[in-house]
């Protein structure tokens, strides 16, 4: 009799961004990953049985499924691995599931099927956080959590203790070097080139993005190759190695703009089909392009895969630029919120089994609290009722339709408005967005008359030429000006006094 087992870890993103410390962001991320690889393979040392490769179907990007050969063997994980977990990383909850391989669920297919079931039932049922404290027990500054050691003047919770020590007992500090060594693709990569506080990433200004980029249609897939094993382990892992790759060629189209010996970049999620980065604000687009071109070439492997159709996959991204001050937590729900809306934007009106193009959406956070995604647009990208500023998403090798744009059309357009005579352009379109907001007809003037006067004609017009979207029977003119100045604003100011 075979068991299939199943655990995801939940709480991920609140785990990894409780603080806005760069180091136990990273160390945090680190200690996700090994749940799934080295820290599962520990239980079966522990339990006295034996681990099988061939056995474990998927182990990444917080995920495990394994066929274990008998009850007892499947049990004494499942007694130990909850609790080893909570131990291992506190303030994670682990979620388990498993299914008897006999009957209805003899087939891998609806064996699966019933094992995600089970998983998304216990995902509901509450379990008592390991990091509960009486209220006159001590509490960290930046968490909130109770104290359990003193680094310092460092009031330490015990989450976060995990996040920077291998070891609490000697206080070992945590390297956090697989996870850059992985993305990077630099088996030598050493302690002075990864960064390990914020200002090790930003450079002219104080501008950092955070980039969430997921695969496209992976539900589907899965569904149509989880029917046999040997096929979803093979296209699991295939796909693993994919992304890593991609995240290898973004990580060396961008390397030759680091001026400083610590790489601007660091990997927080990095398995599956999903990456999350934070890296400088201005090599942002670059390295997050060339990751999905690279993404969707070295997934041709699906071709091998006939009944899926498709002979590559795509994905979509959002960027989130923010100050290196801002919370961490909410640069990363914006730039999946982006993500998302990128995903809905590259599905509409698709044919059946057509592949959604590869595309990406980004904004700049200007205010100093946030807010819903809605009430973003709705604040900043909307002067009026029929206008609007949200001309994203930008596509990455093949436009949607002609109503959208390239990315590389965004950032050649950008980089003219470099150099003094871009600076008088850019003050003229910073103008006129402020007109629409407060009188249109006075804004319809300044525009015939920067048009008049202007050496860079061609690139106000492109700007201020208007595209009609339609969206629940409302017609709205949507105006690329806005992401147009978002992205040489980032590319090219100055605030800091030391890169002058």
């Amino acid at each position: 009799m075979k068991y299939l087992y199943g655990a995801a870890v939940q709480g991920i993103q609140n785990f990894i961004f409780q603080t806005n410390k760069l180091k136990e962001i990273i160390g945090a991320s680190e200690l996700v990953e090994e749940i799934c690889t080295s820290k599962f393979k520990q239980m079966f040392e522990q339990t006295g049985n034996t681990y099988v490769e061939s056995q474990c179907i998927l182990h990444a990007a917080g995920n495990l499924k394994y066929i274990f050969d008998n009850k007892e063997e499947c049990a004494s994980i499942v007694r130990i691995f909850p609790k080893t977990v909570q131990e291992f990383a506190p303030g994670i909850t682990l979620s388990q599931a498993v299914v008897e391989m006999s009957g209805e669920f003899e087939k891998f297919e609806s064996a699966v099927d019933e094992l995600e079931n089970r998983l998304r039932a216990q995902r509901n049922k509450p379990m008592r956080s390991s990091t509960l404290g009486l209220m006159g027990v001590e509490r960290s500054r930046q968490t909130g959590l109770p104290v359990v050691s003193y680094d310092g003047s460092n009031h330490i919770d015990a989450g976060t203790r995990a996040k920077l020590y291998v070891d609490s007992g000697n206080q070992s500090k945590r390297t956090t070097l697989s996870l850059c060594r992985r993305a990077f693709g630099m088996s030598d990569i050493s302690d002075g080139q990864i960064a390990y506080d914020i200002e090790n990433i930003t450079q002219k200004n104080d501008w950092v993005a955070i980039i969430h980029a997921d695969g496209n249609g992976l539900g589907r897939i899965v569904q149509a190759i989880g029917k046999n094993q040997t096929d979803f382990k093979d296209f699991s892992e295939k796909l693993d190695a994919a992304t890593t790759a991609a995240a290898v060629d973004a990580f060396k189209f961008v390397k030759d703009r680091f001026n400083d010996t610590r790489i601007p970049i660091r990997p927080i999620v990095l398995g599956g089909d999903d990456l999350t980065v934070i890296c400088r604000a201005d090599i942002a687009l670059d390295y997050v392009s060339c990751f999905i071109k690279s993404f969707e070439t070295q997934t041709k492997f699906v071709k091998n895969y006939p009944n899926l159709g498709y002979d590559k996959l795509s994905a979509c991204a959002g960027i989130a630029y923010i100050k290196s001050s801002f919370p961490f937590y909410y640069g990363y729900s914006l730039a999946e919120t982006l993500c998302t809306q990128a995903k809905k934007d590259a599905k509409h009106y698709l044919a059946d089994r057509e592949l959604p193009k590869s595309c990406l959406m980004f904004h700049k956070v200007q205010d100093s609290f946030t807010q819903d995604w809605d009430d973003i647009v709705e604040r900043e990208l909307h002067p009026s009722d029929n206008v609007s500023f949200m001309f994203g998403p930008y596509y990455i090798n093949e436009k949607k339709n002609g109503n959208r744009w390239l990315v590389d059309e965004l950032m050649d357009l950008a980089q003219k408005l470099d150099g003094a005579d871009g600076n008088v352009t850019k003050s003229h379109l910073r103008q006129w967005i402020s007109l629409l907001y407060d009188n249109p007809e006075m804004a319809k003037q300044k525009m015939r008359r920067v048009l008049s006067i202007t050496r860079m004609k061609n690139v106000v017009e492109k700007a201020t030429t208007g595209v009609e979207r339609r969206e629940n029977s409302v017609v709205t003119t949507t105006y690329p000006v806005y992401d147009l100045l978002v992205v040489n604003t980032i590319n090219n100011q100055i605030t800091k006094e030391d890169a002058q």
